[in-house]
């Protein structure tokens, strides 16, 4: 399991950034300024006992048991009610939007009175959440720049890399975090995910299994090994290393949701929702139940059974709305949305959309997620109307979203830019203006990439169709709906061109 892949899985459909990870090396009690040597990013705290119970929570996020972290964040903070590096960590470990926002203001409105590192980090995570990463990127560098040294520092800057898809750049971070601290085991997570993501497999594998060297007695390392061999269609040994991380924790619930993962792509959809109700039994929050829900919804989607995925959404949602967590709940809204497009049900969708657009804009959240709701209401509603075979509509929308894109210069906007344009283009059978822009879209989509075998071919490229089809059909992650919506279409593809 990659950080905050779990708990905020959701929440990343309407949230498009990496929030910055946790920091805060120093053992010194106070400070207000980077070390002067480049040293470690130092812990404001007037209390010994709350930074001692800090490291203890940070410790535990870090081995992704988010969950047990808590406690210790939730005990630092009542010790130094102004803890802002304990608020922000209990912000990044928060297994619901509401309570994600709820501790990264209370961070923000301290970060005047904490070390400039600390600063440098509250301040990313903001940008990050309000989609902003020209900021987020900025303070990222200023924090490197200042704690060279720190492996945190690395790290944190390696994690918005790694969410901009840009991997060569994550990778170099994640390394020298490594080498900065070589028992600093999550950083050879992501250096795992990292390496996987090029289809570096066998870097990767190297990077999981000196995570599992380094700590050997918790769950993590085996799920990420595990979701190696998931992505490698290793579906019987992937499940294998789930339960060896399941027998060190059984509450661990990410286990369930991986199995399920192997079980769905072996077509045995029954027992994935079984195990998915496995997991939301034993949730411990709502984060948990949440996502066992959301599993079960990309289960029915795979299986092409979308009204049962859409009863498993309006469970999800029901979770949200006894906190009236408007953030999930739009995010709840957006994934209906996306399944009633995939059944083809476009004006439905095209309400759903309408109504998490409105939830967010009447919410309480910052100027800037309303605009980011704004903007991506565009990009839904251009892909409705392309559903609807409304080019003009189609293109009024697309055209909005580039120009807001364009002044955000958000790199993850503007592959979404290009979707649409790319998608227009197959609408329109300009085959090579859709591939022209498919090409600059978001290949971690399966969606672009089963889009793009369905241009090739049209274009009488039988070789290329395939090669992309295949990646499509054996994109193999956790699940996520938009590879349920694809996967058996890719798979017949690459089967009709064999």
């Amino acid at each position: 399991m990659r950080l905050n892949q779990f708990s905020n899985l959701v929440l990343a459909v309407l949230i498009l950034a990496v929030a910055a990870s946790l920091g805060c090396n120093d053992t010194k009690q106070t400070a207000s300024a980077a070390a002067p040597d480049g040293g470690k990013i130092p812990i404001t705290t007037s209390s010994d006992e709350a930074k001692k119970e800090f490291v203890q929570g940070r410790d535990l996020f870090e081995k992704l048991q988010a969950n047990d972290s808590l406690q210790h964040f939730d005990k630092a903070i009542s010790l130094d009610s102004s803890f802002a590096s304990a608020e922000l960590a209990w912000a990044n470990a928060a297994p619901t939007a509401k309570e994600f926002f709820d501790h990264l203001n209370k961070a923000v409105s301290m970060a005047d009175k904490v070390s400039e590192g600390e600063k440098l980090q509250i301040l990313a995570t903001q940008a990050g959440a309000n989609g902003d990463a020209v900021k987020q990127k900025e303070y990222l560098e200023k924090l490197v720049a200042a704690f060279p040294n720190d492996e945190r520092a690395h790290f944190a800057l390696a994690g918005y890399h790694f969410g901009q898809q840009e991997m060569p750049e994550a990778i170099e971070h994640y390394k020298k975090a490594t080498e900065l601290s070589p028992t600093y085991s999550t950083a050879f997570n992501l250096l795992g995910y990292a390496y996987r993501q090029q289809a570096d497999y066998t870097n990767s594998e190297q990077a999981f299994k000196k995570y599992i060297e380094l700590i050997p007695n918790d769950p993590n390392p085996y799920d990420s090994y595990a979701e190696l061999l998931l992505k490698m269609g290793r579906f019987d040994d992937s499940i294998a290393q789930y339960h060896k991380a399941l027998e060190i924790d059984p509450h661990w619930n990410p286990g369930h949701f991986g199995i399920a993962a192997d079980l769905m792509y072996q077509n045995k959809w029954p027992e994935a929702e079984a195990e998915l109700k496995k997991m939301a039994d034993s949730s411990r929050n709502d984060g948990e139940l949440r996502t066992a829900y959301f599993g079960m919804a990309v289960v029915q989607s795979d299986a092409g059974h979308f009204d049962k995925a859409l009863a498993a959404m309006d469970k999800e949602y029901a979770v949200a709305q006894k906190k009236n967590d408007v953030a999930a709940m739009a995010a709840d809204l957006q994934a209906k949305g996306n399944i009633l497009a995939a059944a083809m049900k476009y004006d439905e969708a095209g309400k759903i959309f309408d109504k998490s657009n409105e939830m967010i804009q009447t919410s309480s959240l910052s100027k800037e997620i309303k605009d980011n709701a704004t903007l991506l209401h565009h990009f839904n509603m251009a892909g409705v109307a392309i559903g609807r075979k409304d080019l003009t509509s189609a293109k009024t929308h697309a055209d909005a979203y580039l120009n807001g894109a364009e002044t955000s210069k958000n790199p993850a906007q503007m592959k979404q830019a290009h979707e649409l344009a790319g998608r227009i283009g197959l609408a329109q059978m300009d085959y090579d203006k859709a591939i022209a822009e498919l090409q600059q879209a978001n290949l971690q989509d399966p969606r672009n990439l089963y889009r793009l075998s369905t241009a090739y071919q049209a274009k009488g490229d039988g070789d290329k169709a395939k090669e992309y089809s295949k990646k499509a059909a054996e994109f193999n992650s956790l699940p996520q709906l938009p590879y349920a919506f694809v996967r058996t279409k890719a798979q017949q593809a690459t089967t009709a061109k064999s």
